[in-house]
C-alpha cells in the first residue's frame, strides 16, 4: 500500500494521453479518448511518423481543415494539447524548416514542443538548440529536451547542462520519461535533485529491471502497464515538481488487435492510477 502523500500528489497533477499509448488514433480520436479515460491533456504527433507504422496517414501542418476540426473538437472536450512532436535536430537541421510546425502547433495551442536532438557535434548542438529555442519563443512555446539513450543527449544530466546553458528556467527544461531515466542508467533521486523549474514535465510507464535485449523497441512499442515492471512508479510521480503535468506513455503494440485503442487506453490510465492510490 502506497503512502497517502503519493495518491495526493497524482490528485494535483494534470494528466495526459500520449499518441503512441493509442498509436493508430488520429488526432481528433486521441482527443476523444484522452476525455474518455479522464485526462485533461494529449501528447499528439502533428504529422505521422515512418518509424511509427501503425500511425494513421495524416499532416495538420499541410492540412488546416483537418487542424481546425481537431481545434474544435478538443476544445469541445475541454481537452488541451500539453506536448507537441517531433521536433528532432540533427547535423543538417535548418531551423527555418520548423516554422510550419510551430505555427501548426501555435494554433493548437500547445503547451510546449517536445526536442529530441541526434546531432553529433556539441557546439553545434548546443548552438542549434539554442537557436530553435530562441524561435520557439516568438511562437509563444516553452520547449521540452526529452533525453534518451540512443540520442545525443543520453541521460538527465545531459540534458540539464544543455538548457542551463539556454538560462530561461520554467520556459525551457526537460520532459523526464521514466522510462528513459531508468534505461540511462539514472536515478529518482537525481529527478529529486533537479531544479524544479527545470523540470517540465513527466512522462510515465513501467518496465523489468533487466533492460530488454531491443531497448529502442521497447520504448517505441513493448512498454508495461504501471505496476507490471520493476520501475518506482510512485517515487517518480512525488518527485516531479508539483505543478508538474504527467502524461501516461505506454504503447503496447502487441495488444494492438486484441484490444481496442479506447481499451487500451483505459487500462493504461488505470494502471497509474492504481499504482498510486
Amino acid at each position: 500500500m502506497m503512502s497517502h502523500g503519493a495518491a495526493i500528489a497524482l490528485r494535483m497533477k494534470r494528466l495526459a494521453l500520449d499518441h503512441i499509448t493509442v498509436v493508430e488514433a488520429d488526432p481528433a480520436a486521441l482527443a476523444r479518448i484522452a476525455r474518455a479515460t479522464g485526462c485533461d491533456g494529449i501528447c499528439l504527433f502533428l504529422h505521422a511518423m515512418e518509424v511509427l507504422p501503425q500511425m494513421p496517414a495524416f499532416d495538420l501542418r499541410s492540412d488546416p481543415a483537418a487542424r481546425r476540426d481537431v481545434a474544435r473538437v478538443m476544445e469541445d472536450l475541454g481537452v488541451g494539447l500539453d506536448v507537441a512532436y517531433p521536433f528532432t535536430l540533427s547535423g543538417r537541421t535548418d531551423i527555418a524548416d520548423f516554422a510550419g510546425a510551430m505555427d501548426c502547433a501555435a494554433e493548437l495551442g500547445a503547451g510546449m514542443l517536445n526536442v529530441l536532438l541526434y546531432d553529433r557535434d556539441p557546439a553545434r548542438r548546443a548552438d542549434v538548440f539554442g537557436q530553435f529555442c530562441e524561435m520557439a519563443r516568438a511562437f509563444g512555446h516553452k520547449v521540452a529536451v526529452e533525453f534518451y539513450p540512443p540520442s545525443r543527449v543520453p541521460s538527465l544530466a545531459a540534458a540539464l547542462e544543455l538548457v542551463r546553458a539556454v538560462g530561461r528556467p520554467g520556459d525551457v527544461g526537460i520532459n523526464v520519461d521514466l522510462l528513459h531515466l531508468m534505461r540511462s542508467g539514472g536515478t529518482i533521486r537525481e529527478l529529486a535533485a533537479v531544479p524544479a523549474d527545470f523540470v517540465l514535465y513527466g512522462q510515465v510507464a513501467d518496465g523489468p529491471a533487466q533492460a530488454p535485449a531491443d531497448p529502442e523497441r521497447e520504448a517505441s512499442s513493448a512498454r508495461l502497464l504501471c505496476g507490471e515492471g520493476d520501475f518506482d512508479v510512485i517515487a517518480f510521480v512525488k518527485a516531479l515538481p508539483v505543478d508538474c503535468s504527467v502524461s501516461i506513455e505506454i504503447p503496447r503494440d502487441a495488444a494492438i488487435g486484441t484490444e481496442t485503442p479506447m481499451v487500451r487506453a483505459s487500462r493504461a490510465v488505470e494502471s497509474l492510477r492504481t499504482a498510486v492510490c
